[in-house]
């Protein structure tokens, strides 16, 4: 299926790893220009060799910065000469004990989670109605859904998200400009199974591995197993595109039954 993005120009955060840069090239595989965001110029650099196609820049800068919205809509209007897609994937997670957050831990996943990405919608949706229209998703996660003790922070953090999106949704879409989030669950991303990702934190706490940490996690879900970057990326190409012209303030749970709930 077509979805109509030629042409388009994307902005993609965390876009060097994991989700987003599955999306990415989900994304130029759909002849959409797009802009990678990340903090590490080598790692923004790497994945631009592996997209290899003229489609693709990066820009090197931490959004959670109070300026970095400004910098990165400014950065994809310089380079394609328009801004019609926004995904907003960066940021992290630890797992930490409730007793043992700090108010700066709080602060980090506000800053990462809810400030940033205010920060990018805020920046990009008047560009986007400005052209009548645009497509903004939300990269949230299950755990906003369902938040537990094993990160709180985290939890909380991407519940605000989910109401972001919702009220961000209402607010752009008359003027054609359509947002919505997805909350994935356990994936195969560098997130759970990289250094210091959830995974390994997850089986120092265990006695455990991280290959066995993700394992069990996937034989929790009803699918029975984690999801690839790749499956979540083909929801988010689509909440992108033109093909999704009545899905307004949602908020899809792609995460393998995680969230037991109807909506």
């Amino acid at each position: 299926m077509d979805l109509g993005l030629a042409g388009r120009a994307c902005i993609v955060t965390g876009g060097s790893r994991g989700f987003g840069y599955a999306v990415a090239e989900r994304l130029v595989a759909e002849r959409a220009g797009v802009l990678l965001i990340g903090r590490g110029r080598e790692e923004l650099d790497a994945a631009i060799d592996r997209l290899s196609s003229p489609l693709v820049a990066c820009l090197a800068i931490d959004v959670t910065e109070p300026t970095a919205a400004d910098q990165i809509v400014s950065a994809c209007r310089g380079r394609f000469g328009r801004l019609d897609v926004l995904v907003n994937n960066a940021g992290g997670s630890a797992v930490t004990p409730m007793e043992e957050l700090t108010d700066a831990d709080w602060q980090s996943q506000l800053d990462q989670h809810v400030l940033a990405p205010m920060r990018l919608m805020r920046a990009a949706a008047p560009v986007m109605a400005g052209a009548g229209w645009g497509r903004i998703v939300n990269v949230t996660s299950s755990s906003g859904k369902r938040p537990s003790s094993m990160n709180p922070a985290y939890g909380v953090a991407k519940s605000a998200e989910l109401a972001l999106s919702r009220a961000f949704a209402e607010h752009w879409a008359p003027r054609g400009v359509l947002v919505n989030a997805v909350a994935p669950g356990p994936a195969a991303t560098e997130l759970w199974t990289g250094r210091g990702g959830m995974g390994e934190q997850l089986a120092g706490r265990e006695g455990s591995t991280i290959e066995a940490v993700v394992e069990r996690l996937g034989r929790q879900l009803p699918l029975g197993r984690v999801a690839e970057a790749g499956e979540i990326a083909d929801v988010v190409a689509f909440l992108c595109s033109e093909r999704c012209s009545t899905v307004v303030g949602a908020a899809w749970s792609a995460d393998g039954g995680a969230v037991r709930t109807i909506v």
